[in-house]
């Protein structure tokens, strides 16, 4: 009764900064949102095995189209002009028993000050773009030197590169026999797999290690647990503040993506090519609203504002309507409702004074849509959707037909993604490990270890999203040759490592490794009735 008595005390002291979570909100935990534009511009990137994409984002000025088709009697709610509708593919019962889930789960305390520590360590480095300093920098490279050395420069002993074949042959192997429901020869290929399987080892060892794992999970049958895994990676701050017992995780966490960002330019190439393309479009308008599923800690948009408080006559009014996944608990909209507050202060101190932030926790994003009202000055506003790194978790098992194995498929993809960290972190970095166990492992076990629904992240190339956005009555815009200098220029002034690759083909911005492309980034518009 005590703890009881304290949450609704809490909830009430609350109440108005809350003022997002809306009963129409509140059900759109099982959603997505999609931005009706009738000139509607959009970029999209996601993940592949050999041509992944990451991101997308429609642009849009004037009026909505819709790309959703329409529906009656579907509930609704009005938050400052944002109109959220809710698409069920099982009707209101899911939504109900969503919603009884998740107020199950208790909700407990942080420390004040831990939390406080936190919300000033994302200020800083939302406000300094996750910059690491140049002591720290050189001491990372001297670390690599006299610890592991940068091992992609040297080329491996005959020895190593057939232990490397063999581990990799030995995964795809055990999952073809859990494929085939083979227990006993999956075991046996399992148990072969750990012994030379290491957390602290090489890139394949480390690559063997995680999804060892996987494939214990999933012949174990534990993919609830997958799922679980999948939220916690999602929001790895959220999921520290809920676990009380290992607060200043979330602090490490964010010092690993730091560090990455700075060693790694996937991130800052999407994200820099996503901020100028928007600004332009921006370019003599009034007022900006941007879209962005996966909102996360919202660093991207510290640079966008940046930009826009820079520009001739003045910022625009901005509004931001940030959309992920929910938190268990009374406040399933919590940790976005933070990312607004933390962007509402940048925004300020940036010199963008007329700002706005929306907050929404949606749990499938493919069941809602967003109708934004601009109808009081349509010519001088403009609608943008973006996505970075988040479109994998839409993809649709119906859409496309004849693709490789995703098991097949994600080993590629990762063995990529371990290699870079080898190449670029040492190999006793305690921050590599937190990147390693808590944001790639659960993408793989997420993807091994569950079928159906539950597996909620997908590969696809980018060839294959131009066709799902033709199909979605989209155009592509090309590249601009500024925009794409600009990057190229950033890349090598922040020395990153050699080997990522930075390419174009037609109209898309590519990133990859060793010639392995990973990401893709775009610009798509709507096409006029």
């Amino acid at each position: 009764m005590e703890y009881i008595s304290r949450v609704l005390m809490e909830e009430e002291e609350e109440e108005d900064d809350d003022r997002f979570e809306q009963p129409a909100l509140m059900e759109a935990q099982e959603s997505l949102a999609r931005i009706m534009g009738a000139s509607s511009s959009c970029s999209s990137v996601d993940k592949s095995w050999s041509d992944m994409v990451n991101m997308s984002f429609l642009m849009g000025t004037v009026e909505a189209r819709k790309l959703l088709p329409s529906t009656d009697n579907i509930p609704s709610g009005d938050v400052d002009g944002v109109r959220l509708i809710q698409r069920s593919r099982k009707g209101g019962n899911e939504l109900m028993e969503t919603s009884s889930r998740a107020s199950k789960v208790m909700a407990t305390a942080v420390p004040e000050e831990e939390e406080v520590g936190l919300q000033e360590m994302v200020k800083r480095m939302m406000l300094n773009d996750c910059e690491v300093s140049r002591e720290e920098m050189e001491d990372l490279r001297a670390a690599m030197k006299d610890g592991d050395g940068f091992r992609c420069v040297r080329r491996p002993s005959r020895s190593k590169v057939l232990q490397v074949v063999d581990l990799r042959t030995l995964l795809i192997r055990c999952a073809e026999k859990v494929k085939d429901d083979d227990r006993r020869g999956a075991r046996e290929l399992l148990a072969h797999i750990t012994h030379h399987a290491f957390p602290t080892g090489d890139a394949t060892q480390r690559l063997a290690h995680c999804f060892a794992a996987a494939l214990e999970a999933r012949l174990a049958g534990s993919a609830a647990s997958a799922v679980v895994s999948i939220q916690k990676r999602r929001w790895p701050a959220a999921a520290t503040m809920m676990a009380s017992s290992d607060p200043g995780s979330a602090v490490k966490f964010l010092e690993a993506y730091r560090l990455f960002a700075a060693t790694c330019c996937f991130k800052k190439v999407a994200y820099m090519f996503a901020n100028m393309t928007i600004c332009r479009a921006a370019e003599g308008k009034r007022r900006l609203h941007i879209v962005d599923y996966g909102v996360s800690f919202g660093f991207q948009w510290a640079g966008l504002l940046r930009m826009l408080a820079a520009r001739d006559g003045g910022p625009p009014a901005v509004t931001i309507t940030g959309i992920d996944l929910p938190q268990p608990g009374f406040r399933p909209a919590r940790y976005i409702e933070e990312t607004g507050r933390q962007l509402t202060a940048c925004a300020r101190e940036l010199g963008v004074p007329s700002f706005k932030f929306h907050a929404i926790a949606a749990a499938n994003w493919d069941a809602v849509r967003l109708e934004i009202d601009i109808d009081d000055d349509p010519e001088e506003t403009v609608v943008a959707v973006n996505s970075v790194f988040r479109l994998e978790a839409l993809v649709d098992d119906s859409v496309v037909v004849d693709r490789p194995s995703p098991r097949d498929v994600s080993l590629f993809y990762y063995s990529a993604i371990f290699d870079v960290l080898d190449a670029t972190m040492p190999r006793t970095s305690p921050h590599r490990r937190v990147l390693e166990r808590d944001v790639l492992a659960p993408f793989a076990l997420n993807i091994v270890a569950c079928e159906g629904r539950d597996r909620t992240d997908r590969f696809e190339s980018y060839r294959q999203w131009q066709l799902r956005m033709q199909r979605a009555g989209l155009t592509q815009l090309p590249l601009d040759p500024d925009d794409v200098a600009a990057v190229r220029d950033m890349v090598k002034k922040q020395r990153y490592h050699r080997d990522f690759v930075l390419d174009e083909d037609r109209h898309w911005l590519l990133q990859g490794w060793k010639g392995r492309i990973l990401y893709a980034s775009s610009t798509w518009v709507a096409r006029h009735p």
